[in-house]
């Protein structure tokens, strides 16, 4: 399959371009969606390809030396569903030899052209300070927020710039006051887990509560009263559905719950799966990255280091799955291997992958450096700060929390690396990237880690 991948390369034109835009013929043929594909390739220096039916028509012109390190889809939402949104991981893993994702890729819709035309106009980055959650986060590593239990009616937490997290009671219906810190707060990202659909959110997992529906493009709360409360949050943010079953799917129509968070919540990248979710390790595994090592990475960096340690994970438990294709949602056999296979192709991103949104710095538990000390030649230095804590989870909500690899994302794509210097520590070096697993917590950490590499010029 790559030799004939390679062969194509010469006889089809070849991408020239770092960013990409993909777009149907027939998206293409409708005039203001075109204008939204021709917008994101103009703000970022790229070009616009064009497919019949699927991004996968485009490998072979993606694929090689030159493959681009950002794509985009700009698709009307009766594009989508569970198997265009592998139709992309499989195209982000295949533009060469190895098995991880080459480039970072996102998912620009909306529930009108308009609405993706707001999504690709945002240029400002975002600061990721104020974080709300209809699940339990890791407070510490935020400078303020809040978040509504899940499991106890009427809990609420706290956390203020500067202070603690503390727990205050609230009304047990939580469906108002999260309808009212969405319009009011204006969080800069918003997590949930809790049972959903494409069309409903129940933010009470534990005990009867209120629900959130889609509404013709626009978020909707319904109490249990009976009351509506309408979000409307127009402040760009970033929303997490890390724990939730299919909130990530557009089932091929303009009303969902996905399109009302990109219409009236304001969010401008986003996650979710589109499936049901039982192992968790692609969603609940971002925080790991984002959240917990706050200002290390952008959302779409942290999204393309959990996905590159899956597949690391999987290539570790069973090499022969790394080339393995499942239809989205099927399960085969059982366990982690199971688990980390039914996950891989199943979370979406949806929004700009080259906007940038940041957590505002934070405490991080190992400090760490990655210099070019001569062309070709790199150091990754990694400081404990935390002793034995230093690669623990810090928080454990959610499914197959902690225990990921560090991962360093290089600053272009390398050939040929070749280790120097830390053997002991097994790290993996890829095209564009270089991960170590995570030393553990049996041991008192050393003073510093220190992985030297080259790479052919």
């Amino acid at each position: 399959m790559i030799r004939t991948l390679a062969w194509l390369a010469l006889v089809v034109p070849a991408c020239a371009a770092d960013y990409v835009v993909i777009v149907s013929a027939a998206t293409s043929a409708d005039a203001p969606w075109r204008a939204v594909a021709d917008s994101l390739a103009k703000k970022h220096g790229g070009e616009v390809m064009e497919c019949k039916l699927s991004p996968l028509e485009l490998r072979a012109r993606l694929a090689g030396e030159h493959a681009p390190r950002w794509l985009a889809w700009v698709a009307r939402p009766r594009e989508l569903g569970p198997a265009q949104v592998a139709a992309m991981h499989r195209l982000a893993r295949g533009l060469d030899a190895d098995p991880y994702a080459d480039c970072r890729w996102g998912i620009v819709t909306g529930g009108s052209a308009a609405v993706a035309a707001q999504v690709v106009a945002e240029d400002q980055p975002l600061e990721v300070r104020e974080v709300g959650g209809g699940t339990s986060f890791a407070s510490e590593c935020v400078t303020s927020g809040r978040w509504f239990s899940e499991f106890k009616a009427g809990e609420r937490w706290v956390k203020e710039s500067g202070g603690k997290a503390r727990q205050t009671a609230g009304d047990a219906d939580s469906v108002p006051a999260i309808v009212r810190y969405l319009n009011e707060g204006k969080p800069d990202c918003f997590i949930t887990s809790g049972h959903a659909s494409e069309h409903d959110w129940q933010p009470g997992y534990g005990f009867r509560n209120g629900t959130f529906a889609d509404s013709n493009g626009e978020l909707t709360g319904r109490a249990l009263d009976g009351s509506t409360h309408r979000v409307k949050s127009p402040n760009p943010k970033i929303y997490l559905a890390v724990g939730n079953c299919r909130l990530g799917n557009i089932p091929g129509s303009d009303s969902c719950m996905m399109l009302a968070w990109i219409g009236s919540a304001g969010a401008r990248q986003a996650i979710g799966y589109t499936v049901n979710t039982w192992f968790g390790y692609a969603g609940w595994g971002v925080l790991d990255y984002f959240l917990e090592q706050p200002g290390r990475f952008t959302l779409t960096e942290a999204w393309l280091a959990n996905h590159h340690a899956l597949v690391w994970q999987l290539g570790q438990l069973d090499q022969s799955l790394l080339a393995k294709e499942v239809a989205p949602g099927t399960t085969i056999g059982n366990g982690e291997a199971a688990g980390l296979l039914h996950d891989r192709d199943v979370t979406a991103f949806y929004g700009d992958p080259k906007w940038t949104a940041r957590m505002a710095p934070g405490p991080l538990r190992w400090t760490e450096s990655l210099t070019e000390t001569a062309p070709g030649q790199f150091t990754w230095k990694i400081v404990p700060q935390a002793g034995r804590e230093t690669f623990a989870a810090v928080d454990s909500n959610g499914s197959t929390r902690g225990g990921r690899p560090l991962i360093a994302l290089l600053p272009r794509r390398l050939a040929a690396l070749e280790l120097v210097e830390g053997e002991r520590w097994q790290p993996v070096l890829a095209d564009d990237f270089v991960l170590l697993p995570n030393p553990g917590t049996k041991n008192a950490p050393p003073a510093e880690i220190v992985i030297r590499f080259r790479a052919k010029l």
